[in-house]
Parts: structure tokens; C-alpha cells; sequence
């Protein structure tokens, strides 16, 4: 990674912090904490006076006023964040720019279809970036042919969509939001070569979309007789035991600083699954996707996303990098914020998350920093690996490496690089080095290699221990004294597809509920952090505001509406990705 601190204090910042001034909320604030006051003591002053209501009515009021007072310390320094890409070229040349792994994960082709995760894929590897500094990697837990054979066709449509998406500058770069009318009656000008392109586009995207509903459509059985040549490695294999799949679908062996086009690595990863193993769902899959990416191109950030959430700012890595390069301060992760396209008029069902993002996130971004929100968000290698901001060497022996990481000495190697803040060398530019690696990296997929290492345990990796992965593991990285940014361009970052109805809404709802409930009652429950590391108060605060709205929230849920929309499939939300091929 490019160092940052050899950038000149006294140049124009890469981004700034801004205060928001919300008086009104604040008076507003205050008005009401003294109203609280008020009651509890008036409640007090005449408790002895009156039977059990009373009591139990003191007992309701000082949980509100407990949680009411939360809320406000969450939002009492609300602050933005502004990002200046246009000054990244001061500071750094295009060669010296640090490689970015994007993970892509997805687990079940019929909840998401393989069309969201081809589209999110070919919205990542066309993003206003050096194609040798990146790499795609998608992790499907489904263990999927048909999840492969798309991401396959996917590549041979991304050679044309990639350089039509950079010659004309197109903004957004998911091909099923591109093609819509909207879109494209606000094109790149009225040359008639870029309308001949346009048509090209989009008819090769309809043949791409077609091959893939005709593939879709056949039964699991027909699939028997086409295992051959790559889609061998799937014969006979079971959702849920299976061996790892790792397959290189593209290599990236262009030379970029000599004019030659490219695309970046896309690489396909099925993680070994036995019964007798727990998987740790999606937090294991982010840390097979570390590990493999980090004996391929051990870049030194990571991006991670839903299948179902596509870039739709192409400078999104650029905004990152004001964030990660500035020097002024190191960051632990930049967070983007979650927006939704096809979102029911007025939001009804709440999905657009309003009031979680233009106050809460406003908030704890003039604390310790925005929570990490499981997609659209950008980690150090460094950080995920442990390390502290105070202890920035980042010096281990190779016993101590092997023990943490587990028994590959190729990754304790990589690791060892990565927690030292090294780039390697060979980094998306060797010529076969991602062939030459897969061997290593089916061992580090394995299901058993976490069992000797400290994988999932505190400060290594995504978490265990909760079904919201994603907050257990943003807490322990301020535990350990990191400061995060919330970044909001625009236009949006990332774009994903909301639940359109109540039910499927609720579920998703009931989830994230669940798991911040584990960790309210678990050993790393943020008050202890508190006393123990380096939360800061008011973070903690903030991490236990939302921990107990999201458990108000839960108990009002019906079980019968869970039940109605446990089965309900992504696709049935992401028509439009149908209506615009037709």
C-alpha cells in the first residue's frame, strides 16, 4: 500500500469532518429529558402513597427514560463526513494506488437468483479503478453449477461491458438498472456510434440473460448430464457436504500501464462443507474468502457486498481511498450506507432506514465512527487480522503466525506481510499466479482448518457467536481502539433491492434482532469493553441503544407473519431485473 505518511501535512485534505448543528432537535432533546425527570421524581415523591401500579408504572418509566437517554447520547454530536477523489492524483500516481479484494457472497439460487449476483459482480469489475489493483471473489455457500455457469457467461459479456462502461463514462454500471428507459433515454450523448453500441449492449446482455433463465429452468436432473469439463468439480455433490470448488474464471494478464485493456481477477469459491463441522454461515464465509484471497492477491483492502447490492457510483473505490490514504489519521473501515431501489411509496415498511442513517449514523460518525453494516463496506487486511492501532508493526515469528492463522505457512507468510502493512509484490501482476496459488488456497477452505487457529475468536477475522456478524465484528474492531467513517456520496454508493411486502421485511428485522440480543448477553457485550479496552463511552452508549431497539422491535413481531415469509425468494422483490431485458 501506498505509504500515507508521506504525504505533506499542510496539503489539502483528502476529506474533512463537519459538524451538524441541529438545535432544534437538541432543545427539543432537552425539553423532553426534563420532562422524564419530572415524572420519575413526582413518581418517587408519592410512591408511598399508592399500591403496586405505581410501581410497576416507575419501573416502565425509568426503562423509557434509560432508552430515551440512550438515544440522545447517541445523536448529541452529529457530524459528515465530505470526500475529495478529485485530490487523490496530488497524492498519489495510478501505479502507486493500493489493490482492493471485493468479496461477493451469496447462498442459495433460488432465494438469489444468479442474475442480482451477476449483476453486482459486473458493477464491481467495472468501477473507475486500476484493473490490475483489483480482484473479485464470490463466495457461494450454495455450492451452485448454475451460480458458476452464470458467473462463466458473466465474464465473456464483462470483456464488452467493461470498456463500453469506461469509453463513455456510463454512471451506472449494473447492466439491468443501465438498460431500463430511464436510463437509457438519459444516455452518454446522441452520436450514433454510442447508440449503435448501446443496441449492441443490449442485445448481448438479453442473450446473457437468456442463457441464463434457460439454464434456470432446467430440472437438477438435467444438470447430471452436462457435468463435464469444469462443471465436473459439482457432480454428485450435496448443498451441505461437498468438497471446496475454487476456480479461476478470469485472470487478469494485460498489462494496464501499457494501454492494454483487461478485466480484473474474478475468482469462485465453494467452501468445503461437512455435517460433522459447523460453518458459521456467513461469517465463515467471509473468512474463507479472506484467507483465500490472501494466498492470491493479498491486497491490502477488502470490500465486501451482498449479492444483491450493486455499485452504482463507479468512483466508490476512489472515495474509499480519501478515507484510507489521508495522513492525518488511520481509519479501521469505511462504511457506506445501505439505499434501495424499488422501495414501496412512503416506505412503509421502513426498509429505506431513514431515521437509522440521517441520525443515528450521523451521530456515532462525531463519536468513535459508523457501525459496520455487513455490505458496501471497506476493511484493512490489518485490522481484520488484530491488529491495534497502537501497535502498528505489526511484528509476529512464524510460530506465532501458524498458531493464530492456522497451519499453512503460505498464508502465515501473507499474513505476516499484510499485518506488517506490506504490499506483496506480485499482487495482481504476476502472470499465473492465481493457477499456481489454488492448490493453497483449497487447504485454507477446508472445513477443518479453523479447528487449530483463532479464527472467529476475538480480534481475528469476522466473529462467531452471532447471527449479525457484521456489528459483533464492527464492535470488536473499536474495541481495539479503531475509529470508523461513514462515507455518503453521491450519487449513492451501493444500491440493493428492499423487501417489498410486510412479512418479508419483519423477517429481516427479527434477525438482526436475534443476533444483537446474543451479543447484549454474551462476554462481549460492549459495556464490559468499556472497562476492559477501548470502547469509548458514548459508543458504547451508542451500541447499546441499538442493541435494545432492535429487541423492542422483535417482541412486537407475530410469529405467523415470520412463518408466511420464511420461504419467500429474493426474486419475487427484483422484478425489474426481468422487466428490463424484455
Amino acid at each position: 500500500m501506498a505509504k500515507a505518511d508521506r504525504y505533506s501535512p499542510s496539503s489539502s485534505p483528502l476529506y474533512e469532518r463537519f459538524p451538524l448543528k441541529y438545535t432544534n432537535h437538541r432543545i427539543l432533546d432537552v425539553v423532553v429529558s426534563l420532562l422524564l425527570a419530572s415524572l420519575l421524581l413526582y413518581r418517587l415523591l408519592h410512591l408511598h402513597h399508592h399500591g403496586i401500579a405505581w410501581l410497576i408504572a416507575l419501573s416502565c418509566e425509568s426503562w423509557f427514560a434509560f432508552f430515551w437517554l440512550l438515544a440522545v447520547s447517541t445523536k448529541w454530536t452529529p457530524a459528515e463526513f465530505k470526500t475529495y477523489p478529485e485530490r487523490l492524483s496530488e497524492r498519489v500516481e495510478e501505479r502507486g494506488l493500493p489493490a482492493v479484494d471485493m468479496f461477493v457472497t451469496t447462498a442459495d439460487p433460488v432465494l438469489e437468483p444468479p442474475i442480482i449476483t451477476v449483476n453486482t459482480v459486473l458493477s464491481l469489475m467495472a468501477v473507475d479503478y486500476p484493473v490490475s489493483k483489483l480482484a473479485c471473489y464470490v463466495s457461494d455457500d450454495g455450492c451452485s453449477p448454475l451460480t458458476y455457469y452464470s458467473l462463466v457467461e458473466a465474464s465473456k459479456f464483462a470483456r464488452l461491458w467493461v470498456p463500453f462502461c469506461k469509453k463513455y463514462n456510463v454512471h451506472v454500471r449494473a447492466p439491468f438498472r443501465y438498460f431500463s428507459v430511464a436510463e437509457v433515454s438519459s444516455g452518454n450523448g446522441e452520436s450514433s456510434e454510442f447508440r449503435q453500441e448501446c443496441e449492441k449492449m443490449k442485445e448481448e446482455y438479453g442473450k446473457l440473460c437468456c442463457k441464463i433463465e434457460e439454464a434456470t429452468g432446467k430440472q437438477p436432473s438435467s444438470w447430471d448430464v452436462t457435468y463435464s469439463g469444469d462443471l465436473a468439480a459439482f457432480a454428485h455433490v450435496e448443498r451441505r457436504n461437498h468438497p471446496t470448488i475454487i476456480k479461476v474464471i478470469w485472470e487478469n494478464k494485460y498489462d494496464t500501464w501499457a494501454g492494454e485493456e483487461g478485466l480484473p481477477h474474478l475468482v469462485y469459491i465453494s467452501r468445503e462443507k461437512h455435517p460433522e463441522h459447523p460453518h458459521h454461515y456467513r461469517a465463515g464465509a467471509m473468512n474463507v474468502l479472506t484467507r483465500v484471497s490472501g494466498v492470491m492477491t493479498n491486497a491490502p483492502l477488502m470490500l465486501n457486498m451482498d449479492c444483491d447490492m450493486y455499485a452504482n457510483n463507479p468512483l466508490i473505490v476512489r472515495y474509499a481511498m480519501c478515507v484510507l490514504l489521508d495522513a492525518r489519521r488511520e481509519e479501521g473501515f469505511v462504511q457506506f450506507p445501505q439505499s434501495f431501489y424499488g422501495a414501496l411509496k412512503d416506505d412503509p415498511f421502513g426498509n429505506q432506514l431513514v431515521v437509522l442513517l440521517q441520525f443515528v449514523g450521523a451521530g456515532i460518525s462525531g463519536i468513535q465512527g459508523a457501525f459496520y453494516g455487513g455490505t458496501g463496506c471497506f476493511h484493512r487486511r490489518k485490522v481484520i487480522y488484530g491488529l491495534c492501532p497502537v501497535d502498528n508493526t505489526g511484528e509476529f515469528s512464524e510460530k506465532e503466525l501458524l498458531r493464530i492463522f492456522g497451519t499453512s505457512i503460505e498464508f502465515a507468510e501473507s499474513a505476516g506481510l499484510a499485518l506488517k502493512g506490506h504490499t506483496n509484490s506480485q499482487t495482481n501482476t504476476s502472470r499465473g499466479r492465481l493457477l499456481d496459488s489454488v492448490e493453497v488456497a483449497n487447504q485454507v477452505a477446508g472445513c477443518n482448518y479453523e479447528s487449530s487457529s483463532n479464527w472467529g475468536k476475538p480480534n481475528i477475522g469476522w466473529q462467531y457467536g452471532s447471527t449479525t456478524e457484521d456489528v459483533l465484528t464492527g464492535l470488536g474492531i473499536h474495541t481495539r481502539g479503531w475509529s470508523s467513517v461513514m462515507c455518503n456520496p453521491y450519487p449513492v454508493a451501493f444500491l440493493g433491492c428492499a423487501p417489498t411486502g410486510g412479512p418479508a421485511s419483519l423477517t429481516q428485522q427479527k434477525r438482526w434482532a436475534t443476533g444483537l440480543l446474543e451479543i447484549l448477553i454474551s462476554g462481549r457485550n460492549p459495556l464490559i469493553s468499556v472497562f476492559t479496552a477501548k470502547l469509548q463511552f458514548r459508543q458504547c452508549l451508542a451500541y447499546l441503544w441499538i442493541n435494545n431497539n432492535s429487541n423492542f422491535l422483535s417482541s412486537a413481531i407475530p410469529s405467523s407473519l415470520l412463518i408466511a415469509s420464511s420461504t419467500t425468494p429474493i426474486s419475487s422483490r427484483s422484478c425489474k431485473i426481468q422487466e428490463s431485458t424484455s
